[in-house]
């Protein structure tokens, strides 16, 4: 999943990402939002067929955001490495 970083400081990340779907989005969202070092998270669709969707993310107190956000994927990750067919 390629990823454009728009804004990066500590507490905030915006990014854009390219070529996905409301799927993952919605799943990482999730995720992030129910994270205690998040404050608040969410993405922006933009159109449909001209803009890639805008993702941001606001974490609470000391917390880094590209920290939070790498712990956070590297779970959903590992969850779908354990699927077993």
């Amino acid at each position: 999943m390629p990823v454009k970083v728009l804004l990066k400081e500590k507490n905030e990340l915006r990014l854009r990402v390219i070529g996905e779907s409301h799927t993952a989005l919605q799943m990482l969202r999730e995720r992030l939002n129910s994270s205690s070092k998040i404050d608040y998270a969410n993405y922006f669709p933009g159109h449909p067929e001209l803009d890639d969707p805008e993702f941001y993310i606001r974490t609470t107190g000391k917390n880094d955001s590209e920290k939070v956000l790498r712990e956070i994927v590297a779970g959903i990750s590992s969850e779908f490495e354990s699927i077993n067919l």
